[in-house]
């Protein structure tokens, strides 16, 4: 059933396939349908968008009629989704993509018989703006590709072209669809191109062309990937999602390719995430350049220079994949949310938040450049200058910290161990690097923050806290070691980690990012969660780290386990359900099964 039409029926999360062309994404469900795309960019409106209503609301269903699904993954390194059909008499084999390199926006379906006779389904439901908009739709001629007669649909700014065998209108539904009969051997292609309305229709590309160069493309890149051991596989498809999720004209990399989707079914923790926060960039360039991929480093420099130029107080956590800062949240009631889940959110309140570990993690991700053999000038050193001027004026803010908590701010021990990695990272520069700062005055606020942080940030049983207010622990605390603060056995640590053991870990072994109590105002939301995938990853590296590499494996076996059939990941799992949460697939997510996987595959190389 498609997603929306029941609440208690929603296609699980972690059943839809992605494709993409690195500007926006497109989730088709098992059924052979696309419940949601946006065009011409990730963070565009909608045309389809039946995986946060009903079907009613968007999708572009291509199937076998009465047939079964016998196989659905990637075409090997690349982002190519091949789905396998048996039907009552024969097979057929589904391919759908978008060209990354074609400079327009294009999604191809092509439908081939393998074997036997199929028939096939092709169902159309265009709706645009996040369904607030039925567009004209009527059929034309393109005089460049011979008169060729296609489908549009026009509205506002908006436009769709289908080129292919077209369906027929149902005017009651204001849908499309079509029947079509194929033999061993016989094909069917159709390519949906999105557009400004006022353009000039788009002729008819060659489909097997740009299905060669795109499977060319997507291998060309996954091939320079270096991943071994027992989960390169799943290195590999995290790292490409990382690249899909990239966008190839800015540069910027967004979270997750939806919104809304649930951290609580049901509940108001529905967020958009098609943005790029400065932190997820730095986590995904470092996790991109320990496998050797350093193509993009730059281009992700240029997009950070830029969206962060201005004054130093202007500072955001977030911002637009070209840098924009107006992202302003609002709910869309219309729509029933996935699960029936409201509110439906477009744009992010969290970006007016002030996060204290931001800086600290793109000095971080700097430094790896500048190891990484990728200069600085004089313009990138110095908006790092800038950054730690900021850093330096908000040094006695309370913040809202790693998890946009919408409570209370607070001094979260994580944020102020960022804060002393800034400094850090700043002394370092001019220490190994020879690159001009004040160098003084940096020394002086790093050794001032790490004396605060064991003084303040250490509660009576040697755990680190949450933050300076509670003994609490938080699962962003597992962070700490990645920054040099400390090692991942220090005393400190290894009792965080027998905190969390046993205040956050539920019985599979996955891991909560923090205890949730009505009383203290710091989450500031109503509902649970359930596990986040990137603590428990973060869990898998401690325990690798500090000697438990046999739960280290046995714990990261289960998160790849957990991203089954497609070994993509959303936000959160829900180990009792077996079924995954929040927005897909999760940047987060899959930086974290990379350090993970490298954690463990490192400490191996060193007891052999």
């Amino acid at each position: 059933m498609t997603a929306g039409t029941d609440p208690t029926a929603d296609v699980p999360i972690g059943h839809y396939a992605v494709v993409g062309d690195m500007r926006t994404a497109a989730l088709i469900s098992p059924e052979g349908s696309v419940d949601w795309l946006c065009l011409p960019r990730f963070d565009s409106p909608s045309v389809f968008a039946s995986l946060l209503g009903t079907e009613q609301d968007g999708r572009w269903l291509v199937r076998v009629v009465e047939g079964e699904v016998e196989a659905r993954d990637y075409v090997e390194g690349t982002f190519v989704f091949r789905t396998l059909w048996r039907g009552p008499e024969g097979t057929a084999e589904v391919l759908t993509f978008m060209p990354p390199g074609d400079g327009r926006s294009d999604i191809v379906r092509q439908v081939r018989c393998t074997s036997g006779s199929v028939e096939v389904e092709h169902e159309l439901i265009m709706r645009f703006d996040y369904a607030t908009l039925r567009p004209w739709v009527h059929r034309t001629r393109v005089e460049e590709d011979g008169g060729e007669e296609v489908l549009t649909a026009v509205g506002g700014p908006s436009r769709l072209i289908l080129h292919g065998p077209l369906p027929e209108p149902v005017p009651e539904e204001d849908a499309h669809r079509g029947r079509h009969r194929l033999s061993e051997g016989d094909e069917l292609c159709w390519v949906l191109t999105g557009q400004e309305s006022w353009r000039p229709l788009p002729t008819l590309i060659d489909p097997q062309t740009l299905l060669q160069e795109t499977v060319d493309d997507w291998r060309a890149w996954s091939e320079r990937i270096q991943a071994e051991g027992p989960w390169a596989r799943q290195i590999t498809r995290s790292l490409t999602v990382l690249r899909a999720l990239t966008h190839a004209d800015t540069g910027g990399i967004v979270a997750a390719a939806t919104t809304s989707l649930p951290e609580d079914p049901g509940g108001e923790r529905n967020w958009d995430y098609r943005y790029t926060w400065l932190r997820d960039s730095a986590l995904t360039l470092q996790a991109m350049l320990s496998h050797g991929l350093d193509g993009g480093a730059e281009a992700w420099r240029e997009w950070l220079l830029r969206a962060i130029a201005g004054h130093s107080n202007q500072l955001r956590i977030m911002y637009g994949l070209g840098g924009e800062r107006d992202l302003t949240e609002r709910e869309l009631p219309h729509l029933s949310g996935y699960a029936g889940s409201r509110p439906v959110r477009i744009g992010n309140g969290a970006a007016d938040q002030y996060q204290a570990d931001v800086i600290g993690e793109v000095m971080l991700a700097l430094a790896d450049l500048r190891d990484g053999g990728i200069a600085e000038d004089r313009y990138s050193w110095g908006v790092q200058r800038v950054m730690l001027q900021t850093q330096a004026e908000r040094l006695s803010e309370p913040d809202h910290g790693i998890w946009e908590m919408r409570g209370d701010k607070h001094f979260f021990t994580h944020g102020r161990v960022m804060i002393w990695a800034a400094f850090d990272q700043g002394v370092r520069a001019v220490e190994e690097c020879g690159l001009p700062g004040d160098v003084d005055h940096w020394r002086e606020l790093r050794d001032r923050v790490r004396a605060e942080i064991e003084e303040r940030g250490v509660g009576p049983d040697g755990a680190f806290r949450q933050t300076y207010a509670n003994d609490e622990v938080d699962a962003s605390l597992l962070q700490i070691p990645h920054t040099g603060f400390c090692g991942y056995d220090d005393p400190r640590m290894l009792a965080t980690v027998r905190r969390l053991e046993e205040d956050l870990v539920d019985d599979a072994g996955f891991l909560h990012r923090y205890r949730m109590h009505e009383s203290d105002n710091m989450d500031g939301l109503e509902g649970g969660e359930a596990t986040f995938f990137i603590c428990t990853f973060w869990l898998v590296e401690q325990y690798a780290r500090s000697g438990r590499l046999e739960e280290a494996e046995a714990l990261m076996q289960a998160c790849v386990d957990a991203g089954q059939p497609l070994d993509l990941l959303a936000e959160e799992y829900d180990p009792a359900s077996r079924r995954m949460l929040g927005n897909y697939p999760q940047a987060f997510s899959h930086l974290g099964l990379v350090r993970a996987a490298d954690a463990i595959a490192q400490v191996r190389a060193q007891s052999s």
